[in-house]
């Protein structure tokens, strides 16, 4: 059997359905387990093996997101990880209002634009995560928020506003949910530990997905057949993935992050030159 597709604005050959349902575990794990959307696993995937519009391909990796959001933060809070309240509300509200203009960016940006700053943005969040797991690095040492200002709720909550309009609008833009831009602003600016992050990180993400994946079904970039078949996959995927992720040290969760951030990078910084030549 296959897994249908979306009409005439999202249009692509059919997948198979153990296919989408194999993207939706791995994208499941490996974003619950990440803190962050279904993004770095689905839409390279996506772009292979259908003819999507990139922005349709990113609309629909937010539909799957917010399968990832309800159950990798429940995950979070049922088994004792830790959620940083006070950042997380400035985040979804920030996010909330990013959300709905990002999703227009994916609807009018080129191809080769999203791609682009899709993997040069990750290529950055890589190197200094990866720099902070050894050491090295803001994310390494102290934080860039001074300690007076972190505890000062006021201050962190127009901060995290700001901020979140910015991950929520990239995230609804690129499909990835903005772990991968929220996990690194709560440890580098807050100085949040790795796993709180990521369960925070989830916790954000499930606004700013519903608003994203309501924006990019009302404007038809989504595949909402395709999203509901990779969902299926993504919800048990998001609980293996938030599960180890509770399990793996600090370090070693910096790592895995950065490394596998700085994989899916370099892939698709290789497919732009690909179409280039």
């Amino acid at each position: 059997m296959t897994a249908p597709q979306a009409g005439a604005n999202t249009g692509s050959p059919q997948v198979p359905r153990r296919v989408t349902l194999a993207t939706g575990v791995v994208g499941g794990a490996v974003g619950a387990l990440l803190g962050g959307g279904t993004g770095v696993v689905t839409v390279p995937i996506l772009d292979r093996l259908t003819t999507l519009r990139r922005g349709a391909i990113h609309g629909t990796a937010n539909l799957v997101n917010v399968a990832v959001a309800v159950v990798g933060a429940a995950v979070y809070e049922l088994r004792g990880g830790h959620l940083d309240a006070t950042a997380g509300a400035g985040l979804m509200v920030g996010g909330v209002l990013g959300a709905f203009f990002g999703a227009r960016v994916a609807a009018r940006a080129g191809d080769q634009a999203l791609r682009a700053a899709f993997a040069v943005v990750l290529a950055v969040v890589a190197a200094e995560l990866c720099l902070g797991a050894a050491g090295v690095g803001p994310s390494g040492g102290s934080p860039l928020l001074g300690a007076g200002p972190r505890h000062d709720v006021t201050v962190v909550v127009l901060l995290t506003v700001v901020i979140g309009v910015v991950v929520g609008a990239w995230s609804a833009a690129m499909g990835l949910g903005g772990g991968s831009l929220t996990v690194p602003v709560l440890i580098l600016i807050f100085g949040v530990g790795p796993h709180t992050a990521e369960g925070t990180s989830l916790l954000v993400m499930l606004p700013n997905s519903i608003v994203a994946s309501v924006q990019h079904l009302r404007q038809h970039t989504a595949s909402p057949r395709l999203g509901a078949a990779l969902a299926c996959g993504a919800a048990p995927g998001a609980l293996l993935g938030a599960s180890a992720g509770l399990v793996l040290g600090d370090a070693v969760l910096g790592w895995v992050f950065g490394l596998f951030v700085l994989l899916i990078a370099a892939q698709q910084l290789a497919r732009i030159r690909a179409d280039r030549s």
